[in-house]
């Protein structure tokens, strides 16, 4: 059993008050909330061994290089990818997916085509509609229906042996549906398609093995995983890592370099072009032990508690209407007060202390799909508690009593 009460002293920023009411964070599909023991660990660095990587000799530069491939060791068991060298550490999954979408530059022709989600964020759409721009590929997209689902039967009709690349995501920020991507990727490969996996929702709830799921490649952010923000990663397969071309240029990425002549290093540096993000790189480590200690399968089935919870007390407001109610969804509930603007509500409710986001969510598609400006939408975290449901939902009744 989870001791929420007991995990809420590992996070510092719990403790603080927002307009004089104590703080209920529930923007956690944005941002989680960083717990005492990362922060110890960045401060360590700074503190102790602050150096670059990868170049020195001295003392320094060997201690930060050991703790910044431990790091990585450290993610790539998490993620069960089959060698260390195929996790990238990037600024985080919009720079993960980019590396991949100018990577297939090289791969696509006119008229290839390649499939997207309706449940994508943006930055697993525009990359791609980029690189349709840059090679005359075609973009396709799966639809959704009234419950956030995708129409996989829609999905199937849609491959083809013109079908390069395929990239969903594992689960939608905008409204918490898991996605079936163990199918999705199954299916992608008979037709002989790659596939990008979007974890930066799902890494928080699920502990994804990408060696089971088959991913081609699997991206996501540190910043959503209790670790900092402005790091996060890229796993790819070997095979596909070796032959995408480097990012960028510059440091770190090379073997030689003569004014005639670069030959590039080989994995995972090809594509670490300059100075890292060596403290966040170490802390997304140190981030993750901290979560497999707690343990996902607890995490899971704690916050599916908080979901189920969340959803009933909710439901009861009269005139609130929820969006995403597919049965397998993770702990996002997105909702709307009927003839009121979601940003109203959320004004009013951090006046209260309480943290929601509102708006579209870089979900655009998803809220002209319901014909709607945006949603409030409440993501709970495994420090959360009912009792700070309960104030969300008197904070709600508050906002619509104003409103109305």
């Amino acid at each position: 059993m989870l001791d929420v009460h007991k995990i809420r002293e590992d996070f510092p920023i719990l403790k603080r008050k927002v307009n004089g009411k104590p703080l209920v964070y529930f923007d956690n599909a944005a941002t989680s909330q960083t717990p005492q023991v990362v922060i110890d660990t960045i401060v360590d660095y700074y503190s102790n061994y602050n150096a670059n990587i990868h170049r020195g000799v001295h003392t320094l530069s060997q201690e930060a290089t050991d703790a910044y491939e431990v790091a990585r060791k450290t993610i790539q068991q998490h993620f069960n990818a089959k060698h260390a060298h195929e996790i990238i550490l990037t600024s985080g999954t919009t720079h993960s997916i980019n590396i991949v979408a100018t990577g297939f530059t090289n791969f696509l022709s006119k008229g290839d085509e390649i499939i997207v989600s309706a449940l994508e964020h943006h930055s697993n759409i525009v990359p791609w509609q980029m690189l349709c721009e840059r090679t005359g590929a075609v973009l396709k997209v799966i639809p959704m229906n009234e419950d956030g689902e995708l129409l996989m039967d829609v999905y199937d009709s849609l491959l083809c042996d013109k079908t390069k690349l395929v990239f969903t995501n594992h689960i939608s920020n905008a409204l918490g549906t898991i996605n079936p991507i163990e199918e999705i990727i199954e299916k992608a490969h008979k037709v002989g398609a790659a596939v990008l996996i979007d974890g930066a929702q799902s890494c928080p709830h699920i502990k994804p093995d990408v060696q089971a799921l088959d991913a081609d490649f699997y991206v996501a952010s540190a910043h959503k995983l209790c670790g900092p923000t402005g790091v996060g990663l890229l796993y790819g397969k070997e095979e596909w890592l070796n032959k995408l071309p480097p990012y960028q240029g510059g440091g770190e990425m090379i073997e030689q370099v003569t004014f005639e002549k670069t030959t590039y290093a080989g994995l995972p540096h090809k594509f670490e072009a300059g100075t890292p993000n060596i403290c966040g790189g170490i802390a997304f480590g140190a981030a993750l032990e901290y979560m497999n200690n707690i343990g996902f399968d607890t995490i899971a089935s704690y916050e599916n508690e908080l979901l189920e919870y969340g959803t009933k007390k909710l439901l009861e407001i009269e005139g609130l209407k929820i969006y995403g109610t597919s049965e397998n969804k993770t702990s996002v509930i997105s909702f709307n007060l009927e003839n009121i603007h979601p940003y109203d509500v959320g004004t009013i409710v951090d006046k209260l202390g309480i943290a929601v986001r509102t708006g579209h969510h870089c979900a655009q598609p998803i809220m002209d799909f319901y014909k709607i400006p945006g949603t409030i939408r409440a993501s709970f975290s495994f420090y959360n508690t009912k009792e700070e449901i309960d104030a969300l939902v008197e904070a709600v009744k508050k906002a619509k009593m104003m409103l109305s």
